[in-house]
């Protein structure tokens, strides 16, 4: 059986997640696991998914980093895949598929993988050094607080009577952001 995992990191990105969806349906995946979640997060789709698959199917993603947050996470899905008898196909690798039922496709995902995190690893250093320079110059606010910014709502809502629950829904904020400036008191 092929099964498919999809996964973008935010809700917005709609687009991403159409492109994947349709890759799976023209591989011929019968069974599609999806989400929105960043890869940071516990991604329960794709725990779903590595508890859903038996020997002999075939675990595909389209690419990479939908799958993996670094080389180790990587190479344990993989580890588990294989314990249970099930390869992996990554679709788009730079054209080509790879996949872990060969020894030379093993080697060449753990070796991409192992690029990939590095890459990153120097992507986020680059961006610590920019970030501290623009705060030495003062050019760096970092991101507007979206809770502090909504307190007045929140206390107006909380004062006709609206739950914590129901008021983080509505602005889109944490039930302990609206806690928080509900005992922060009057602005």
């Amino acid at each position: 059986m092929l099964v498919g995992y999809c996964r973008v990191s935010t809700a917005d990105q709609v687009a991403g997640l159409d492109a994947q969806n349709d890759v799976m349906a023209a591989t011929g995946c019968t069974k599609v696991f999806v989400e929105q979640v960043s890869s940071v997060a516990v991604r329960d789709q794709l725990v779903a998914a590595l508890d859903f698959v038996r020997e002999g199917d075939v675990l595909i993603v389209a690419r990479l980093d939908r799958l993996e947050r670094s080389t180790a996470d990587l190479l344990g899905i993989v580890a588990k895949l294989e314990a249970k008898g099930v390869a992996l196909r990554v679709l788009d690798f730079g054209g080509s598929v790879v996949d872990t039922k060969s020894a030379t496709g093993r080697l060449l995902l753990t070796v991409i993988a192992a690029v990939a995190e590095a890459e990153r690893s120097m992507m986020l250093e680059r961006q610590k050094v920019g970030v501290a320079k623009a705060k030495a110059e003062g050019r760096y606010r970092g991101r507007a607080p979206t809770a502090r910014r909504l307190a007045p709502q929140v206390r107006e809502l909380r004062a006709s009577g609206v739950g914590a629950s129901v008021i983080a829904e509505r602005l889109g904020i944490s039930r302990a952001s609206v806690h928080r400036i509900v005992a922060a008191g009057p602005a």
